[in-house]
């Protein structure tokens, strides 16, 4: 279509897609609703994406009338407001008739969209404004345009007013800083709250509680409180409310002294007042809701992007909480015949967030049972202080809803579940009595039921970011004694991921008794190594498993977008897991159930719409196998009969009689601090480490003068990407007063990728994980006779990979590499010896018969094995889950023939930079210029 703009030309192109879809669909004989509305749904869908919204299919609204009303679509924009509703009829129906009936229904007119493939009618502001032949492609594009850009009243200035908000935020936060700093200063009153604020965090909620975080929910509440007090029309929650009545003494103090409150947020009405009037201006709850969690969404990303990343700051899709409790609700049924209204069923949200699990709890109980249930036996902890702010007001509201009475919710506790244990503690004070006698309460209620969406996050990547996850001493423990003590796996660092402890945490809180747990995680425990003691002990603790695996782990699947295919938007696998402990059961069964790793978001949550709960659904019965892998599907049993290359326990005995071909091997180097250790030059190598060492040991003697200062050491030191990079063996040195002088020897060459060296840094203070390669590669001689095998760590996500080389490797060289040596040696160079231990040379040479077989031989014949075709993809799955077994071949011909060629393949791969080029035709095409560049199509045998 020549003339038109490149967007005009794909919205042309895309009306032309719904007249062929439709006509192809009317062409078959298919003219009802259901065969028909897809056409205009995708049409719709494509028309709404320059726009920034989304048409959510059959969404249950409040209507008009009072009743739920579904039409089949929902617009919706980014911050969650609802901007038009459409909905399809048949083509033989009368639309005027049905229109009519829809009207009388309850649906809303504020700008709504009827058609049924002949005429689209369109109200807004509840009066026709528009009449459409859908079969003339003008009439039917002004339709789309008229709704898709219609705003509303305030929609406009609400958005402007949340961006302005998001922007302003981190400068609104300095400008109270300045006068937070100032009054700690010259503001005794407010310094001696601030101090007893401080003291009543520390024996509450987290005794590593700093001044700094003490400060952030100061500043939290004075930008926040005026929006929730507006939106819920509740003028008296700051004198209502536990721990806003403490942050209040503070405000109190703060203000006593030049500073008003009032004329510090009156400048701010021009963004607050926009969005307080559009909140008002919303009558159904629900959409009432979703806008509160996106400006708490909006808030902590722009205040606090760490705060965000460590407690998972995602609101939880309704279809998800729906589904949840019904499905707890038809387990309280079938398994002990009780109910949610039922008396002494104590539910709890250990991580309530927004309050959304329990709000939907008290839209499912009877109206007659509620005033109990809500007064004794609902019970939520928050640890977040706007998150608890908004549950607290989002419970009580959903509460007025249904009874028509105003009643404060006591079931809801400021505090860290993960510190509330059946440990014996003494009482701590809370932020007020009240909160206190809540936190008591509920920890001697009979729990029988745990549901919600714990945060889950595995800990932080760079240590300079001072992010890490809180440690529970309690928790952490039973973790220790129970998942990892039944692990078989290496590296079990996963397990320090918090939803892994509220898992942990709900079992224990459970007490030993009957009850049922149902969280939505992270689905990382279903099938990686790390988890394989957790899987174990959840077979031990519960008696019915079921879970429900939504995918879109987009880490694992780059093919995959966090955004489109995952529920929550993020990069890391989703999954429903369903835990029963009931004493009747005299078995174990464990059931699985998965959606198509390619549906959409939106198909994931609709199909939890349409399936209603557990027991609607098809289920897969699966049996673990004797290491606790539940997923077992593509795994060959006769991998487990073959030899073993290493063990932990091989690795553990002495000599070399250990019944593994290797007695050792190692990860390839962790610097945690590659950018500094790392480089291709020695001059530049040396310059960063200098510079690096220097700053160290300035902190190290700044460390040692601190006197009285009892600042913790995460909250001392400098972090400053330009001068060094922190690691937790780096900072623990530090305490042990241990400087470091640049020694050249360290500086040694290191194979980084596959076929790329570069010079490293090796030294154990500099790096964080040293893997033992003094002892594989300790000198330059060394390099020059060892060989070194290395393969995929497990869990990878990419395919089995084998690379021979005979330096010290990276970590990510193959994706956590693991290192099999031939050689190790003393520290200083001496005693070599080789690492084929004498029962894999014992194996090998009765396999065969054949005594004049060398270690050589076999470590040849292994790097053959390894990179044989018909083995990797017959094993496939096993070298996702195991380090590789080596099978042996029919005959010693054969074996001998992949000795030889393993050793040519080591010589090829060790010693690539030895090789004579592959001789190459240089083809030149006349007429085109001269190009070296190579691409994909260039590089294709």
């Amino acid at each position: 279509m020549p003339g038109l703009a490149p967007k005009a030309q794909a919205l042309s192109a895309t009306i032309k897609t719904y007249y062929e879809t439709l006509d192809s669909i009317t062409s078959r004989g298919a003219t009802n609703e259901g065969a028909t509305r897809t056409a205009f749904q995708n049409l719709l869908t494509d028309w709404s994406k320059p726009a920034r919204m989304v048409v959510l299919a059959e969404q249950t609204i409040a209507g008009t009338r009072k009743q739920p009303v579904r039409p089949d679509g929902v617009l919706v924009d980014d911050l969650k407001l609802r901007r038009g509703y459409w909905e399809a009829k048949d083509t033989k129906d009368d639309l005027e008739a049905e229109i009519n009936k829809k009207i009388m229904a309850g649906y809303p007119l504020s700008n709504m969209l009827f058609e049924d493939t002949r005429q689209g009618v369109l109200y807004q502001d509840g009066q026709r404004r528009f009449v459409a032949n859908l079969r003339q492609s003008t009439e039917l594009r002004q339709l789309l345009e008229m709704f898709v850009n219609y705003q509303p009243p305030l929609i406009e200035d609400f958005h402007k007013a949340v961006a302005q908000f998001r922007q302003e935020i981190p400068n609104l936060a300095a400008d109270l800083t300045k006068l937070i700093d100032k009054a700690r200063l010259d503001n005794p009153q407010f310094k001696a709250a601030l101090e007893s604020f401080l003291e009543l965090c520390r024996t509450a909620l987290n005794p590593e509680t700093t001044p700094a975080q003490v400060e952030d929910m100061l500043k939290q509440h004075i930008l926040t409180e005026r929006i929730f007090r507006s939106i819920f029309q509740n003028s008296d929650f700051v004198q209502r409310n536990a721990v806003a009545v403490e942050l209040e003494k503070m405000v109190k103090a703060l203000t006593s002294h030049s500073f008003s409150r009032e004329a510090f947020l009156g400048g701010l009405d021009y963004f607050y007042r926009p969005i307080e009037d559009k909140a008002r201006d919303i009558k159904d709850y629900d959409e009432k809701q979703a806008v509160l969690n996106t400006l708490y969404e909006q808030f902590f990303q722009a205040y606090s992007t760490r705060a965000a990343d460590t407690n998972g700051i995602v609101y939880t899709p309704p279809p998800i909480v729906s589904w949840m409790v019904g499905t707890v609700q038809q387990a309280l049924q079938s398994e002990f015949g009780q109910r949610l209204e039922s008396p002494d069923v104590h539910i709890i949200d250990p991580a309530v967030g927004t309050g959304t699990f329990v709000m939907e709890l008290i839209r499912r109980i009877p109206t007659s049972s509620l005033p109990d249930k809500y007064a004794a036996e609902l019970h939520a902890n928050e640890v977040l202080l706007l998150p608890y702010y908004i549950a607290a007001l989002n419970i009580e509201h959903a509460y007025f809803e249904r009874t028509g009475e105003y009643a404060p919710f006591e079931g809801i506790c400021f505090a860290d579940t993960l510190d509330l244990t059946n440990e014996p503690q003494p009482v701590l004070p809370g932020f007020a009595p009240a909160n206190t006698e809540r936190i008591e309460a509920q920890k001697h209620a009979h729990i029988k039921v745990i549901i919600g969406n714990p945060p889950y996050n595995v800990g932080q990547e760079n240590e300079n970011d001072n992010n890490k996850n809180r440690k529970h001493k309690y928790v952490d423990k039973r973790i220790s004694e129970t998942y990892a003590k039944a692990s078989k796996a290496s590296n079990k660092n996963a397990l320090s991921d918090p939803y892994v402890k509220f898992f942990r945490w709900a079992t224990d809180r459970l007490n030993g008794q009957d009850g049922i747990v149902c969280f939505v995680s992270n689905n990382s425990f279903i099938d990686q190594i790390a988890f394989d003691g957790m899987r174990k002990c959840l077979l031990q603790d519960f008696t019915r498993i079921y879970t429900f695996d939504m995918g879109g782990n987009v880490r694992k699947n780059p093919k995959l977008s966090g955004s489109k295919h995952n529920v929550f938007g993020i990069q890391v696998g989703v999954t429903i897991t369903l835990l029963v402990r009931n004493s009747q059961h005299t078995s174990r069964e464990l059931f699985y159930a998965r959606v198509d790793e390619c549906w959409t978001k939106e198909q994931k949550l609709k199909h939890l719409e349409e399936v209603g709960d557990y027991t609607q659904m098809e289920w897969q019965p699966l049996t673990p196998d004797n290491r606790n892998t539940w997923l077992t599907a593509g795994l060959n049993a006769d991998f487990d009969s073959f030899l073993p290359m290493g063990s932990k326990e091989g690795k553990a005995d002495k000599g070399l009689k250990s019944e593994t071909i290797f007695k050792t091997y190692n990860l390839g180097v962790s610097t945690n601090r590659d950018d500094w250790v790392y480089s291709v030059r020695i001059n530049e190598l040396e310059r960063k480490i200098k510079l690096f060492i220097e700053t160290y040991n300035g902190e190290v003697d700044r460390w040692a003068r601190r006197g009285s200062d009892t600042t913790p050491l995460d909250n001392f030191v400098l972090y400053d990407d330009k001068l060094m990079k922190w690691s937790s063996t780096l900072k623990a040195r530090l305490t042990q007063g241990q400087h470091k002088s640049f020694d050249n020897k360290n500086i040694r060459r290191s194979m980084y990728r596959p076929f790329s060296q570069q010079y490293l840094y090796y030294d154990n203070l500099m790096v964080h994980r040293p893997s033992g390669f003094h002892l594989v590669v300790p000198t330059v001689e060394a390099e020059q006779e060892n060989s070194i095998i290395c393969v995929n760590g497990l869990s990878s996500n990419k395919p089995f990979q084998s690379l021979m080389i005979n330096t010290i490797p990276n970590h990510d060289l193959l994706v956590t590499t693991q290192c099999f040596p031939f050689y190790t040696y003393n520290e200083d160079g001496t005693g070599r010896r080789e690492n084929i231990t004498d029962w894999a040379l014992a194996q090998f040479r009765t396999q065969y018969a054949d005594q004049t077989i060398s270690k050589l031989d076999i470590f040849q014949y292994v790097y053959a094995v390894l990179h044989a075709p018909g083995y990797r993809s017959a094993y496939v799955e096993n070298l996702k889950r195991d380090l590789p077994r080596i099978p042996f071949v029919p005959t010693l011909e054969t074996f001998r023939a992949y000795a030889e060629a393993g050793g040519k393949l080591a010589h090829l791969h060790r010693d690539y930079t030895e090789v004579a080029p592959y001789p190459l035709e240089r083809v030149e095409t006349p007429g085109m210029p001269l190009n070296w560049r190579v691409d994909e199509r260039g590089m294709r045998l």
